[in-house]
C-alpha cells in the first residue's frame, strides 16, 4: 500500500458516499460547509434512489457493491469514504446475526479492501444504530483500521444533544489515516457520548462530566425546541399541498395488528384528517403508544414500519391537549396522529426544499426516513472529521 495521495491546496475534498439512502449524509456534509464533492454515491434501493436523483441531479450506482475492486476504488481517486450500512444485524428488535449476517456482507468486503488499494481514502466515517459498538463487526472494523494506520474516535450522539427534539442515539465512528490527526488527539481509541469536541470544548474534566450515563437529561431536554417548531401544519382546519412532492392523499385503514393500509391518490390538497389515528387503533393499541404534545421536548425514534405499527414505531401527535397530559385523560378526545413525512423530515433536519417523488406511497415515505439519519448530529461530526484534515 503506497503513501497516500496528495490533496492540492483549495481542491475540493472527494468523497465516496456508500448507502447513500435519501441524501441524508450528502446534506450533511453541505450542511458542514465541507468543500467537497461527491464523487459517487452507491445504494441498492432503487426508491431511494429515486429520491435522491430528484433532490441531487445524479443517480447514485445501484450495483451489488460486493462486486468492486481496490482498482475500481481507487479510480474515484477519493479522499473520504461515508458509510452508513445496514443497521438490521445489530439491532435489538433483529436476530443480531452480526457479521453472519448477509446485509453486513458489503460493509465487511469495502473494509477489506482498503489494505489493497493503492490509495487508500485519508478519512473514513461510519454511523449505524447503538448495538454496533459491541458486534464483531465493529471489531473486525477497528482491527482493519488500526492495521491500515488509522487513528479512530467513537460517539454515541442524539439529537437531543443538539437542541431536537428527537431521541435517535446513533453510533458514529470517525477515522483519519496517519499522518493526519484529530484536533483532540487525548479522544483516540475512545468512545464518547458528549458532543463537546464538536463544539470546541477540548476540557477533558468537561468531557468525561458529560460524558457519564446518569448526567442530567431533564436539562438536556429543557434546551430542545418544542415539537411544534418542527410541525408542517397545527389544526385540522389546514391542509398539505402535494405538489411539493411530500405528502400522498391516504385513508389509513387499520387491521388487527396494528397494522395501517393505505389508498394513495396523488396530487391534491391533503387535510391533516388523513394522518388521525381510527379510533379502533387507539382502543386496542391506545396503552402502546407514544404519545406528545406541540410543547413536548422529545419524541420517539421514528423507525421504517411507522404509520404501519404503532407500538415501538415513533411517537403521535395529540392535537387536542387535555388538562392532564398522557393516558390519564381519553386518548379519543386528545385527537392523535401520525407525524407526517415532512414532519419527520425536520425532526432528521432535513432542509426545507427536500423532496419525495409523487409516485412514492405514504408508506414508502417513512420506511425510507425511518432508514435515514440525522443531518443535526452528522454535519458537526463531518465538520469536526474534515478539520484540520490537510
Amino acid at each position: 500500500m503506497e503513501k497516500d495521495m496528495c490533496k492540492n491546496d483549495g481542491e475540493a475534498w472527494r468523497v465516496l458516499e456508500f448507502y447513500s439512502g435519501i441524501g441524508g449524509m450528502r446534506y450533511s456534509l453541505m450542511k458542514a460547509d465541507v468543500s467537497a464533492q461527491v464523487v459517487e454515491a452507491f445504494d441498492i434501493n432503487d426508491k431511494a434512489n429515486d429520491v435522491y436523483e430528484l433532490n441531487f441531479g445524479h443517480r447514485p450506482y445501484q450495483g451489488n457493491i460486493q462486486n468492486l475492486t481496490a482498482a475500481e476504488l481507487d479510480m474515484y481517486g477519493a479522499h473520504a469514504w461515508l458509510l452508513s450500512p445496514p443497521c438490521q444485524p445489530y439491532t435489538r428488535q433483529g436476530l443480531q446475526k452480526q457479521s453472519s449476517d448477509a446485509r453486513a456482507f458489503s460493509f465487511l468486503k469495502i473494509l477489506e479492501l482498503i489494505p489493497h488499494t493503492v490509495k487508500p481514502p485519508h478519512m473514513l466515517f461510519v454511523e449505524n444504530v447503538v448495538g454496533f459498538e459491541t458486534s464483531d463487526t465493529h471489531a473486525k472494523m477497528i482491527e482493519i483500521l488500526a492495521n491500515s494506520d488509522y487513528l479512530t474516535q467513537e460517539f454515541i450522539l442524539s439529537p437531543l444533544q443538539f437542541g431536537v427534539p428527537y431521541s435517535r442515539p446513533r453510533y458514529f465512528c470517525l477515522a483519519k489515516r496517519k499522518p493526519l490527526s484529530f484536533r483532540c488527539q487525548l479522544l483516540n481509541n475512545q468512545l464518547l457520548r458528549s458532543p463537546s469536541p464538536l463544539l470546541g470544548n477540548d476540557d477533558m474534566t468537561v468531557i468525561t462530566k458529560h460524558d457519564q450515563p446518569d448526567d442530567s437529561w431533564d436539562k438536556l431536554l429543557e434546551s430542545c425546541d418544542p415539537v411544534e417548531r418542527f410541525l408542517e401544519f397545527s389544526n385540522s382546519g389546514d391542509q398539505v399541498n402535494t405538489e411539493t412532492g411530500f405528502l400522498s392523499t391516504g385513508t389509513a385503514a387499520v387491521d388487527d395488528f396494528g397494522a395501517a393500509e393505505e389508498t394513495v391518490e396523488v396530487d391534491r390538497c391533503v387535510s391533516i384528517d388523513h394522518f388521525l389515528v381510527p379510533l379502533s387503533l387507539i382502543e386496542r393499541w391506545g396503552s402502546a403508544m407514544d404519545i406528545v404534545y406541540p410543547d413536548s421536548k422529545r419524541c420517539c425514534c421514528f423507525t421504517k414500519s411507522y404509520y404501519q405499527y404503532v407500538k415501538g414505531t415513533g411517537s403521535l401527535l395529540a392535537t387536542v391537549q387535555p388538562k392532564n397530559k398522557g393516558k390519564a385523560s381519553s386518548l379519543k378526545e386528545q385527537h392523535l396522529r401520525y407525524f407526517t413525512p415532512r414532519e419527520v423530515a425536520n425532526l432528521h433536519s432535513f432542509p426545507g426544499d427536500f423532496q419525495f417523488p409523487h409516485h412514492l406511497s405514504l408508506r414508502q415515505r417513512y420506511a425510507l426516513l425511518g432508514n435515514s439519519l440525522s443531518i443535526a448530529v452528522v454535519a458537526p461530526l463531518l465538520q469536526y472529521l474534515f478539520a484540520q484534515a490537510g
